[in-house]
């Protein structure tokens, strides 16, 4: 146990105050009792993996903050379609073979990718280079480059709040959505291990002589790999060139680069109605989403327009009765904004940082505010506000933060 150590020496922005009380757990029996102890105690707690999300404020945390540091990678078994009881829904539409492992909350995201290559296994190499562990994936559903976690998500290993054993939550019961599930929105408790179901390219290995990838989604990536949309590379082709790309918007984490003293992507992009979509500049980029209900309905500035959460409800719940599914009118289509345009449009450069503030935006990569040495929790969060302030005022929306806010409000 260890007092007082400060979040900037625990979070990749490099920021924040102490923690009053650091504990680590090295096994999953460790991070149970670690867990149920503070519970007992109803002393304030907080999980901490690899710290590439979280933004603590400048007074710390005055609880315990429980390091998640479990390690391990099991194989539970390999199958195909024919074996429903082995292989998720989305592996078995596809008919082909897939692994079933069960990874340790604590493993590093990007080590557990890594792996995956290495072992001919696809359906993670586009998520390579995501900073992070593994325990804090399902709670963000992370996804880039046209791969999202919820596609091989099989189930947790979750201990809630009061209990003193795990239970298991499969990808239904999380709720996941964009960049959300259940776990973020306030679901109290520790994600203990995560099972995912893979592709197993062992067939075609022996035919073609190398694992090939999923059918590469992302334009950006496809032209980085010199290829067509839906064509499939080698896996460790497309981990390469993932990391490159993710590299020139200073998006892994790096020493000798200090744009990757971030947290990632800051704000997420939004999600609007298509007539709020409208109203933007014919170039902004936009992308219709599947007739799902969103987590989240980007919020515009009052006065405006009505709200595009309020447009959505409206349409879900009609003021007078319905005699049948097909006289409701269908809700007005999602759309989902790119928040860099937004920022770049709204007059934030690259580099930009408020006058006198140790805090800016990349060099690289408009989405991500950095800490350009010695910034305080409050630098950021001054430059995230002021970021929402021109974005609105500009374009009437507000953007969302990624992170975990503790100690401090936007």
């Amino acid at each position: 146990m260890a007092r007082d150590i400060p979040f900037s020496e625990l979070t990749t922005l490099r920021v924040g105050g102490p923690a009053g009380r650091l504990v680590t757990a090295t096994t999953q029996r460790d991070l149970v009792d670690l867990a149920t102890e503070a519970w007992e105690h109803g002393v304030p707690w907080l999980a901490l993996g690899g710290g590439s999300n979280l933004l603590v404020g400048d007074e710390g945390f005055d609880g315990t903050v429980i390091r998640v540091a479990t390690k391990g990678i099991e194989v539970l078994g390999r199958g195909d379609a024919a074996d429903p009881s082995l292989v998720g829904d989305a592996v078995a539409a596809d008919g082909v073979a897939s692994v079933r492992i069960r990874v340790q909350a604590g493993e590093t995201w990007d080590d557990v990718v890594a792996w995956a290559v290495h072992e001919g296994y696809s359906g993670f190499e586009a998520l390579s280079g995501i900073p992070g562990s593994v325990g804090a994936a399902p709670v963000q559903n992370i996804g880039a480059y046209g791969q999202e976690l919820e596609s091989t998500l099989v189930a947790v290993e979750f201990l809630e709040e009061g209990a003193d054993e795990p239970h298991r939550m499969t990808a239904a019961d999380l709720g996941l959505g964009y960049r959300t599930s259940v776990l973020k929105r306030g679901l109290p408790g520790i994600v203990v291990s995560a099972e995912f179901d893979l592709h197993d390219t062992s067939v075609e290995r022996a035919v073609l002589g190398e694992p090939l990838g999923q059918p590469v989604a992302y334009a950006q990536l496809a032209d980085a790999l010199h290829v067509n949309l839906g064509d499939r590379v080698p896996v460790a082709r497309v981990r390469e060139a993932v990391l490159r790309l993710r590299a020139s918007k200073g998006m892994v984490l790096d020493p000798d680069d200090p744009d990757s003293v971030s947290a990632g992507s800051f704000f997420t992009n939004p999600i609007v109605t298509e007539r709020t979509a409208r109203t933007l500049p014919g170039d902004a980029p936009r992308w219709y989403l599947d007739d799902e209900s969103p987590d989240q309905v980007t919020p515009i500035t009052p006065g405006l327009d009505e709200s595009p959460l309020d447009q959505f409800l409206a349409h879900q719940a009609s003021l007078e009765p319905v005699e049948s599914e097909a006289d409701a009118a269908p809700p007005e289509p999602l759309v989902k904004l790119s928040a860099a345009w937004l920022i770049e449009r709204s007059g934030i450069h690259r580099g930009f940082a408020l006058p006198g503030s140790r805090a800016a935006i990349s060099s690289k990569h408009t989405l991500a505010l950095t800490n350009r040495g010695g910034a305080t929790a409050e630098e950021i969060a001054q430059l995230a506000r002021f970021v929402q302030s021109r974005v609105q005022g500009e374009f009437g929306i507000l953007l969302h933060p990624e992170p975990v806010l503790v100690g401090l409000r936007l």
